[in-house]
């Protein structure tokens, strides 16, 4: 079974027609990225909906920007309120403010995160991607899949066996 027919099958939440070519399209170009193709499939045989899942179709469209806008502005919390700073960016500017604003060049270059779930991501336009929790900068993996994760975090099935590694830049490192 698909992860959108184990999601359905479990009749645990209610299940939306799902989204056209159309509106996939019109929603990657409002927002500016490309879904991941096993995102879109999914996402395309049912919408899920109910609260934690994502509503493609509100009209409330600054909801949407939020939620696509937390891992990065998670990350910019940690960097002014708990210190954080990722290696790769060289070494940390004494001011806060400063830190801020380079945390903020670097995190417009690494791949978007697009929500699922809750705050629950897949990466855009790469797929076969596992789905990473991500927190701030608490970023941990919760499924290799799609499939697997509905596994993992609703008991829909067996979850696989091992973890897979993600290979999206920065994100890979803070897991």
């Amino acid at each position: 079974m698909t992860a959108a027919e184990t999601l359905a099958a479990s009749g645990r939440f209610p299940i939306a027609a799902g989204l056209t070519d159309a509106e996939l399209t019109a929603i990657e170009r409002e927002f500016g990225f490309t879904f991941a193709a096993d995102h879109r499939a999914f996402l395309a045989a049912g919408l899920p909906t109910g609260r934690g899942w994502v509503d493609w179709r509100h009209p409330d469209r600054g909801t949407l920007r939020e939620r696509l806008a937390m891992p990065i502005e998670g990350v910019l919390f940690d960097v002014a309120e708990n210190a954080f700073w990722y290696g790769g960016w060289g070494p940390r500017p004494a001011e806060t403010g400063a830190a801020v604003i380079t945390a903020r060049g670097y995190l417009m270059t690494v791949p978007r995160m697009i929500p699922v779930y809750s705050h629950r991501y897949l990466p855009a336009a790469v797929p076969g991607q596992p789905v990473l929790s991500i927190y701030q900068t608490d970023v941990a993996h919760y499924g290799n899949d799609l499939l697997d994760w509905l596994h993992r975090e609703f008991s829909l099935g067996s979850p696989a066996g091992s973890a897979t590694r993600p290979t999206i830049a920065f994100w890979r490192d803070l897991v």
